[in-house]
């Protein structure tokens, strides 16, 4: 991709961000993120189609620059991934911008992306898993347990106070992989 192009929609996701945590997302125009971004809105137009697909590409972004590639989890650890607890980090720093998309009606786009990252994350989790697979197809569990996350996430946001990303971690690696288990010996 142009480096421009880049450059250019970088500028509006951290816009998107930054009026998101001033005035909550839905208070928060095509308008005001070209503004912030500064740029037109017509050239806001030639990357994005609305301000969801902003926010879903916004958030895999985040995922990315985080490393959020979960090949290679140690099953046997029981610590969860430094990847899923500096995600959760960032969606604990933009709590109020995640409880929107994760609890309220209006951005299905962004959850249905969300949904199908974490889906495929888990297909590869359950496939390299050491515990043997019942008679149920890897994609079936990986869609469960993937809705399964989006609801431990959205329960997190809604507790006051929510507890620490690392503890969170340690929750979506207990649904993800079950309850822990012994490792085989040699």
């Amino acid at each position: 991709m142009d480096a421009r192009v880049v450059r250019t929609r970088r500028s509006l996701q951290q816009a998107l961000f930054a009026l998101a945590r001033e005035r909550g997302i839905d208070d928060v125009s095509i308008g005001d993120i070209a503004e912030r971004a500064g740029i037109n809105r017509s050239t806001f137009y030639q990357h994005y189609s609305d301000k969801e697909t902003l926010l879903a590409d916004a958030l895999d972004a985040v995922a990315a620059e985080a490393g959020a590639d979960l090949e290679g989890i140690d099953h046997w650890s029981d610590e969860p991934p430094k990847v899923l607890v500096d995600f959760l980090a960032h969606v604990d720093a933009h709590a109020a911008l995640y409880a929107r998309v994760f609890l309220e009606p209006g951005y299905g786009v962004v959850l249905a992306r969300l949904r199908e990252h974490v889906r495929v994350a888990v297909r590869d989790v359950v496939d390299g898993s050491p515990r043997p697979q019942r008679e149920v197809p890897t994609d079936v569990i990986a869609a469960g347990v993937a809705g399964s996350i989006v609801g431990v996430l959205g329960a997190w946001l809604e507790r006051e106070p929510r507890e620490s990303p690392a503890i969170v971690a340690g929750w979506v690696m207990a649904v993800v992989l079950g309850p822990p288990v012994e490792p085989p010996t040699a």
